[in-house]
């Protein structure tokens, strides 16, 4: 808005300027230009003839002490919450983990059913700290789903690995950092939480359901047997960057099953997940060997019914 404001002049006349877009409130003066608030503090410096101080360009800021003291403050804080936030992200990623590998089996389980064939979904877990693909270890868990051209089961008689010929491939390649498949202590299958969670039936067909310790060997592995592989890249078999051995087939109804001994349906598959710091694992709290271990810290599991092809994930 535009209004006319009066001015108080160096010599006692009044004099009217134009401006444009000003609000006053009636504790504001414009005087010599400037604006001011305190009346009492107008007054006095009229009356003594000093320069009048202006609300604009009053004293103050912060002195380099001051920044000092308030950079150094933030920076007590940061190192205060810094652990708070590398536990959440620790947590976020095996979350994170958990979710993606639920996507992959929610992929390969739609795709059979969808082009009524059979579809693989490989486990393979390498050393995170190498440059060279493939090199199994701990930190890494890399995914694979593959799927049969002609829509039928193409283990054929005695074969090992799989015809590439009759494979395709589905969607990417999954790695996923920070991250190792152990063998967990079964739940009591009494409740939905981490240690209630359901487990295989009867306990010594434990390590034909589930899939942890990739690299370890039998009984210390899961699964036990591993009579078929498939390659990656499929087409490709000399040679491959990876061999996949432990394997969850889908078949055209969408019912699970593991690459293993007689490839009965089981009644839930379980995928374990344990944070790592690289391909540094952190020490479990109890247990024998490596079969039935108790972890503390982030961990996660991941099951899926043989029958119905459900996923639920299990946190603790």
């Amino acid at each position: 808005m535009s209004g006319r404001v009066r001015v108080q002049g160096q010599r006692g006349y009044l004099r009217s300027i134009e401006r444009q877009s000003l609000v006053f409130s009636p504790d504001v003066r414009l005087v010599r230009g400037r604006l001011f608030t305190d009346r009492h503090s107008l007054a006095q410096c009229k009356r003594a003839g000093a320069p009048c101080r202006a609300v604009a360009s009053r004293e103050g800021g912060f002195t380099l002490l001051e920044l000092l003291i308030v950079i150094s403050m933030i920076g007590i804080l940061l190192v205060l919450i810094g652990p708070a936030f590398t536990s959440l992200k620790g947590g976020t990623d095996v979350t994170s983990a958990a979710y993606t590998i639920k996507g992959v089996l929610d992929t390969a389980r739609t795709y059979a059913k969808a082009n009524n064939t059979y579809t693989w979904v490989g486990f393979y877990e390498e050393d995170v700290s190498s440059g060279t693909p493939g090199t199994a270890g701990t930190g890494r868990l890399v995914m694979s789903v593959v799927a049969s051209k002609d829509g039928t089961n193409v283990y054929g008689s005695g074969t090992v690995v799989i015809d590439p010929t009759k494979l395709l491939q589905v969607g990417k390649l999954i790695k996923i950092d920070n991250i190792h498949l152990p063998l967990f202590a079964l739940g009591t299958g009494m409740g939905d939480t981490f240690d209630a969670r359901p487990s295989p039936s009867p306990a010594t067909d434990a390590n034909y359901s589930r899939f942890g310790e990739l690299n370890g060997l039998p009984p210390n592995t899961a699964p036990l047997t591993t009579p078929h592989n498939f390659q990656y890249p499929v087409g490709n078999p000399a040679p491959a960057q990876y061999t996949f051995s432990k394997l969850l087939q889908f078949n055209p109804r969408g019912d699970s099953r593991v690459s293993g001994d007689s490839y009965d349906v089981r009644q839930v598959v379980e995928i374990g997940l344990l944070q790592t710091h690289g391909s540094a694992t952190p020490p479990p709290r109890s247990g024998g060997g490596t079969s039935f271990v108790t972890w503390d810290g982030n961990v996660a599991a991941v099951q899926i019914t043989g029958f119905g092809g459900s996923v639920k994930i299990y946190r603790r």
